[in-house]
């Protein structure tokens, strides 16, 4: 049976998927995307897959937020949208 933490991360998870997809600001899709990735590391500990869990939170939400940013902040805008 599924419990109502793994829907409502499930849920979550999707919001933030849509909401990185949709929103227009690099930064905030980047920020939106460290948070996907942390509600996954929490999905997979609930699950058990304490191993997962684990390198989803270093590399998906801790190293690749980081680089990410990292590039964000040393381009610059071509046009004034």
């Amino acid at each position: 049976m599924i419990s109502s933490i793994d829907l409502m991360l499930l849920s979550l998870v999707v919001i933030c998927a849509i909401a990185a997809i949709n929103v227009k600001d690099l930064l905030a899709a980047t920020m939106i995307f460290g948070v996907y990735s942390f509600l996954m590391c929490l999905l997979w500990a609930t699950m058990g897959a304490v191993d997962v869990a684990f390198t989803e939170a270093t590399i998906g939400a801790g190293i690749s937020t980081i680089l990410f940013i990292g590039a964000i902040l040393h381009t610059t805008r071509r046009s004034k949208d």
